[in-house]
C-alpha cells in the first residue's frame, strides 16, 4: 500500500503516515527499522505494509 510521510521523529526513529484518503497511521521504530531507511522527510511517497494492524514496514516508493 501507498502513503505519504507526514511526521518523522529522527531521534525514536517513528513518525506517522497518511493514507490516500487523508488518514493518518502511526509506525513504529521496528516498522522504520525493517525498511532500512537513513531518514524519512514529510511528503515523501512510502510504501507501507501492515501486519495486524499496525504497520510493519515502511520503504521509499519507487516507480
Amino acid at each position: 500500500m501507498q502513503a505519504t510521510a507526514y511526521t518523522y521523529d529522527p531521534q525514536t526513529r517513528s513518525g506517522s503516515v497518511l493514507l490516500d484518503d487523508g488518514t493518518p497511521v502511526p509506525f513504529d521504530t521496528a516498522a522504520f527499522d525493517a525498511g532500512a531507511l537513513r531518514l524519512l522527510r514529510p511528503g515523501q511517497r512510502v510504501r507501507i505494509e501492515y501486519t495486524g494492524d499496525a504497520i510493519s514496514l515502511v520503504t521509499l516508493q519507487t516507480f
